[in-house]
């Protein structure tokens, strides 16, 4: 495995983010097709609206079961970020702090990490500019 950096350490799995999206939507698109050709020629069209459904709520299920867990994930983070600064500092992280940058601030090891949480605060440092500021990556391993 490479080690994690700023170049890349976003985590895609094929089946999912590439497969299964490509069909979903092929699937999508060529129902809806369906559904028109049938409307257009006048044919019964409750087969092909039943199966528009369902790849439309394919989508749906494909979306938010990504979505759910992130927001959970994003939790957790938080509460490990925030925890760590007080651990480090005595005091709790800026109210200022947004999630995504509190998200990015999880890369930096705990010698960057004050500064850049205060610089984030201060300066509304972007998530991409916050990784890019980071010198000594800390990888997270303990990711899907």
């Amino acid at each position: 495995m490479l080690a994690q950096n700023n170049a890349h350490h976003a985590r895609y799995v094929k089946g999912y983010h590439f497969v299964l999206s490509a069909f979903l939507l092929i699937g999508t698109i060529t129902a809806l097709v369906n559904l028109y050709l049938q409307w257009a020629a006048h044919y019964d069209m409750l087969n092909s609206i039943l199966i528009a459904l369902l790849f439309i709520c394919g989508l749906f299920v494909f979306y938010y079961m990504r979505q759910f867990p992130l927001r959970a994930q994003d939790r957790a983070i938080r509460a490990e970020e925030s925890l760590r600064h007080f651990i480090l500092t005595h005091k709790p992280l800026d109210s200022r702090v947004t999630m995504n940058q509190i998200i990015a601030l999880r890369f930096a090891p705990d010698e960057e990490f004050i500064v850049l949480a205060d610089r984030a605060a201060k300066e509304n440092l972007s998530s991409a500019e916050i990784k890019k500021e980071i010198k000594k990556w800390r990888a997270d391993h303990h990711r899907m």
